[in-house]
């Protein structure tokens, strides 16, 4: 499937859902994903998010994902797109080393979504003993200036929570746990929020309030 009958397909959806763009995505990679991803024009939100699933569904050497994944961050600028790539992007958690090489290489960014997306795939793929003291102290150090920098952040010091929670409060009660008031309170408002994290941790977090 070349651009233009990509396009075509898209215009025939009486709305472009994501279940539907879903479904062109995987057509994509039975087809060439390659020259879908290479000669996307990326004018559309409809075609951003057809670039992440499609990224998402592909097989190949882990270098090659890679190198597509770098190359479509400068283009992400919603927190659907930035989502959808880092959530789908599962071959994470067979090659964790490598990519977390490469989000490493954006930790110390100040663009909104570059930090959101080292935040975003930290908490969906490296939850894991192996990366959990790793994930927490990377989480400390990103800059949250931006709205959705703190979102992403805030959202995985929860996700924290839910896997780790004696680690997350001694991390949340420590001296050395860096995160802006409001990020940090917004982080503790999505450990209240979730059905993943107990009443007593719930209970606790309320005492934490900066």
């Amino acid at each position: 499937m070349n651009v233009t009958e990509i396009k075509n397909e898209i215009n025939k959806l009486d709305k472009a859902t994501i279940p539907a763009l879903r479904k062109i995505a995987k057509k994509i990679v039975k087809d060439d994903y390659k020259a879908f991803l290479d000669n996307n024009p990326l004018d559309s939100f409809e075609l951003k998010l057809l670039y992440a699933f499609t990224l998402g569904y592909a097989k190949d050497d882990i270098n090659v994902l890679i190198e597509y994944f770098e190359k479509f961050i400068p283009e992400v600028s919603d927190w659907a797109v930035c989502d959808s790539l880092c959530q789908g992007f599962k071959i994470a958690r067979k090659f964790r080393k490598q990519v977390y090489d490469m989000l490493m290489k954006y930790k110390d960014s100040y663009e909104e979504f570059e930090t959101r997306i080292v935040a975003v795939v930290l908490l969906s793929h490296y939850m894991t003993d192996d990366y959990i003291d790793s994930v927490i102290d990377a989480l400390n150090n990103l800059h949250t200036e931006k709205y959705y920098s703190k979102m992403g952040v805030a959202w995985a010091v929860a996700e924290v929570m839910v896997k780790y929670p004696e680690k997350c409060l001694k991390y949340l009660k420590s001296e050395n746990c860096g995160l802006d008031d409001w990020t940090y309170n917004k982080s503790l408002q999505k450990m209240r929020e979730s059905y993943r994290v107990s009443d007593e941790i719930k209970a606790i977090t309320k005492t934490l309030k900066r």
